[in-house]
């Protein structure tokens, strides 16, 4: 295994080039723990809820504790820019910017570990496992986090899109509510010569994703905003002398509460039982990657603006959440936080995209809007 690099950029670099799919987050975790091990973290709490880790600084028993969280997985997606810091794991690349993340919040820890704040802790959380949605609920039900109860709790994303270094603030919420969902249809098999001697469920799941994709409402200045994206379908299989019996359509649905996902997901019950009943078939359904909405504390994000403003950032607020998930989430119901936008670049390819990369350029803005979100909170009226 590599040895970490000692400066954020150098780390970064490192980490682009090995990166880890959710829950497999080992050698990632190792790496984190060899970069802060220079910096003398009070605490260190480590394989929480898996890969997860927490290193604190603590000044003093009294005073806020502030905690800043990033994640450690990669995205099961084939890099294809030539890049010196290529990842050289097949299949497998930082495309969300998740190394990015953690050479930000790692980044803080010299700083930290030097400045002489006169109350209060900081924790720095490096949470495995966010694109599956599961790490965090992992960690926060690790027995170790029993006690874990924040007073403010802080995190970032960059966005492709947005200028470089701009600050992109949202109010009330960060994010959509986030559900996947997958709809199993099973009927009967027949020769294929003569398919009416069987129940294919071939016309059920066409019909079924374009009734279900008209159940969208992409206006992001509506409450009722609601967005059905088609991931996967499968029907029977390549047996050409078989009718198929069975198949499945698998959707991501977003929407900017629980009370829409909830109507959301009663429409498209109703619609496969409808179609189900239409062509004699049987269903069954199944909800997964829960991602909950990013609930932005009022004070939290006037305590990002006023230090973006401070370090002479542009920040721009937006009316509407962002339409991606983040399990982020789970966390803001545990204390005070907030989520903010770091601009990746408007020339920049978007995430999850074969060729993006995260900016080297971001490190210093992120590990500056931090310091002074901590600044703030640890010695108010700085």
């Amino acid at each position: 295994m590599s040895i970490a690099g000692k400066t954020p950029i150098e780390l970064r670099r490192v980490l682009h080039q090995h990166p880890e799919l959710s829950g497999r987050e080992k050698h990632t975790f190792q790496r984190i723990i060899d970069f802060l091990d220079d910096f003398d973290p009070d605490e260190m709490m480590k394989h929480i809820g898996g890969y997860g880790l927490m290193a604190s600084y603590i000044f003093s028993e009294h005073g806020p504790e502030i905690v800043i969280r990033c994640e450690l997985d990669a995205l099961p997606i084939q890099e294809v820019k030539q890049l010196p810091h290529a990842s050289a794991t097949a299949g497998v690349s930082h495309k969300c910017g998740h190394d990015g993340h953690m050479a930000i919040v790692a980044g803080i820890a010299e700083w930290l570990s030097t400045r002489p704040f006169q109350s209060g802790k900081v924790r720095l959380l490096f949470q495995p496992a966010e694109e599956n949605g599961q790490g965090a609920q992992a960690m926060l039900a690790d027995r170790k986090m029993a006690d874990f109860s924040p007073d403010y709790i802080f995190a970032l994303h960059n966005l492709p899109g947005y200028p470089l270094h701009e600050i992109v603030a949202v109010r009330q919420q960060f994010n959509a509510t986030v559900q996947s969902m997958a709809i199993f249809f099973r009927g009967m098999t027949a020769h294929a010569a003569y398919p009416e001697n069987g129940r294919n469920p071939s016309l059920a799941i066409s019909e079924a994703c374009i009734a279900i994709n008209q159940l969208s409402n992409p206006d992001p200045s509506d409450p009722a905003f609601a967005l059905v994206t088609p991931v996967y379908t499968r029907i029977g299989a390549p047996d050409y002398g078989i009718s198929a019996a069975e198949g499945e359509a698998h959707f991501t649905l977003r929407t900017w509460s629980e009370k829409e996902m909830n109507r959301l997901q009663d429409s498209i019950i109703a619609v496969t039982s409808g179609l189900c009943e239409k062509y004699e078939l049987a269903y069954t359904t199944q909800q997964f990657d829960y991602f909950p909405t990013v609930v932005n504390d009022e004070q939290c994000i006037e305590v990002i603006i006023a230090a973006a403003k401070q370090l002479n950032y542009k920040v721009t607020e937006l009316t509407s959440p962002m339409r991606f998930g983040e399990d982020f989430g789970f966390f803001t119901r545990k204390g005070k936080g907030a989520m903010f936008g770091l601009g990746a670049g408007l020339q920049t390819p978007p995430l999850h995209n074969q060729a993006y990369d995260f900016p080297d350029a971001l490190l210093e803005t992120g590990m500056s809007m931090f310091k002074g979100i901590i600044s703030k909170l640890l010695e108010p009226g700085c």
